[in-house]
């Protein structure tokens, strides 16, 4: 396969699940990626033996096509990726599984479900001896990655609440009911809707999550027949939640494909929130080589209360450049369009600064409709571009309302 090839292909700028094949059209090696696009490209970069080693180096030579699968976000990559492997068995991927760290999903086969993480190594061997303490109802993996499946279940718990390995311990799961992470223990009712939740689950572990989101199309109708408006809504929440699931978590455990990985590259991102003007504070985010820097995060009181967001993104950017013990970062990410980029970078200016400056603008749905400035770098950071602009928002509104709840009290 040569890169021209690979041109005609056309792979979307998304997160996805890509295959090679050899001239039998057999799977070779079996990947994932944040960008379908720009991943497979990196495959015919001059470095590759560097990067990636001889191994793949090889791979690529004997690739005579490739086919790809594309997600809606990349937890349902990660997931697909394990599933494909542990289906096909490609023989390039083998060096890529670590029998010590690898993780199995186990969900039980209780009245209660628990659902947690048993190391692969282990299991087996229980399994093996016939020591399992508990029935198993579905495994899904194994996962190679312990990391990325940890936040993947993190994830899908504020999905579908569910019980993990330690809810036999009623003050550990008296914690996670508190914050809506485990379901309370109820009549026959409540565990039949847990059992559905449970079933949702397998849904979306299996990669069904058209047949899923069907399934909730289902419920939410019967819940508006019966009245059950509360339910309905639930439902809806769901199934919003579904199509549009943060990945930032999981995007900090990848390193941004395609960056010098001998070089952090520093991002820094900039919001604003407020109330009609009241309570108006100011929020940046970092991010090094993709992995976010919370300990870099700062938060800023905007001296005055009002409704500008281009005042308050002007000061909080000129109070942070008053802090030359912070790193300068390789580019700055503003919420925004053209007129809040250029005020940002007349502050730059001022200073006698040059950094690049990008803006998100955002749609009616305050999704991320496009981004302004340097069209490389854009076309290189898109996907951490966006992730670390939807990070400063949370950020900043976790912190607005938390002096709003205080200025109530």
């Amino acid at each position: 396969m040569t890169s021209q090839g690979l041109a005609k292909l056309k792979l979307p700028d998304t997160p996805g699940v890509y295959t090679f094949l050899d001239t039998k059209k057999r799977p070779l090696y079996i990947g994932r990626a944040t960008s379908l696009r720009d991943r497979t490209k990196s495959y015919w970069n001059p470095d590759l033996i560097v990067t990636r080693g001889p191994r793949i180096v090889d791979m690529v030579t004997k690739a005579a096509g490739l086919r790809f699968q594309a997600t809606d976000s990349v937890l349902e990559a990660i997931l697909l990726e394990s599933e494909l492997i542990r289906r096909y068995q490609p023989f390039y991927n083998a060096a890529d599984r670590d029998d010590k760290s690898s993780q199995y999903v186990i969900i039980t086969a209780e009245p209660w479900p628990r659902v947690f993480l048993a190391r692969a190594r282990d299991f087996e061997q229980l399994v093996k001896d016939g020591t399992l303490p508990y029935k198993v109802k579905r495994r899904f993996g194994p996962y190679p990655e312990s990391g990325l499946i940890k936040e993947a279940l993190k994830i899908l718990r504020r999905l579908f609440p569910f019980k993990d390995k330690k809810s036999l311990d009623p003050r550990h799961d008296a914690f996670y009911r508190a914050i809506g992470r485990s379901p309370h223990d109820g009549d026959e009712e409540a565990r039949k809707k847990y059992q559905r939740t449970i079933k949702y689950l397998i849904l979306f572990f299996e990669g069904k999550k058209k047949r899923l989101q069907a399934s909730l199309r289902v419920q939410m109708k019967a819940a508006i027949k019966k009245l059950a408006f509360e339910e309905a809504g639930q439902v809806k929440k769901l199934s919003y939640a579904l199509d549009h699931i943060n990945d930032m978590a999981l995007l900090k455990r990848n390193v941004a494909e395609g960056s010098n990985a001998n070089r952090p590259f520093r991002m820094e991102a900039y919001d604003i929130a407020h109330l009609g003007g009241m309570e108006t504070v100011g929020a940046m985010v970092v991010s090094n080589s993709g992995q976010l820097s919370q300990n870099d995060y700062r938060k800023f009181k905007v001296s005055k209360n009002q409704n500008d967001d281009i005042a308050g993104m002007t000061e909080i950017l000129s109070r942070r450049l008053n802090h030359p013990e912070w790193p300068y970062p390789d580019l700055i990410v503003v919420d925004g369009n053209e007129t809040q980029r250029k005020h940002a970078e007349a502050v730059l200016s001022a200073s006698r600064i040059g950094i690049p400056i990008v803006a998100v603008t955002k749609d009616e749905h305050h999704k991320a409709h496009m981004i302004i400035g340097s069209p490389e770098l854009i076309e290189r950071y898109k996907r951490e571009i966006v992730a670390l602009n939807a990070e400063a928002h949370r950020f900043a509104i976790a912190y607005h309302r938390q002096r709003r709840n205080k200025s109530f009290f």
